[in-house]
């Protein structure tokens, strides 16, 4: 029989995945949301969210970096929800905490991916693809 060992359990990284769903929407706020609002005929939004927000200039920028990290981040957060060895303690009612907070990790990691992937085929794929059609 094994016993519990608390470095090795789920509780000890909880930030990660918020983290990198806070990294994961960056992507889409600096990157997609431009491209989609210009692609959708809508300019003079874009131009008055570039005016309240001169920030994301400098993000689109140096989306390279942006996009790069936050992969780097949510390969990491992926490892940490989804490594093996993760082990919930031997009491129910904390073993069901576990299992909850495992469960919510899972579903940010995912919502934090989508965000991720949407993103990078709204800033590199979408935008080649439309000015290889002409529009």
């Amino acid at each position: 029989m094994t016993s519990f060992d608390p470095r090795r359990s789920y509780s000890a990284r909880p930030a990660l995945p918020w983290f990198s769903l806070l990294l994961s929407t960056g992507t889409l706020v600096c990157c997609a949301l431009p491209i989609l609002l210009v692609s959708f005929g809508l300019g003079a939004a874009f131009a008055s969210l570039i005016a309240a927000f001169p920030v994301l200039v400098a993000l689109a920028e140096h989306k390279a970096w942006v996009f790069g990290l936050s992969a780097v981040l949510l390969a990491t957060a992926g490892y940490s929800t989804f490594r093996p060895g993760r082990s919930c303690p031997p009491d129910p009612a904390l073993a069901a905490r576990c299992e909850r907070a495992h469960r919510l990790s899972v579903w940010v990691f995912c919502v934090a991916l989508s965000a991720w992937g949407i993103g990078f085929i709204t800033a590199y794929v979408a935008l080649p693809v439309r000015i290889w059609l002409g529009y």
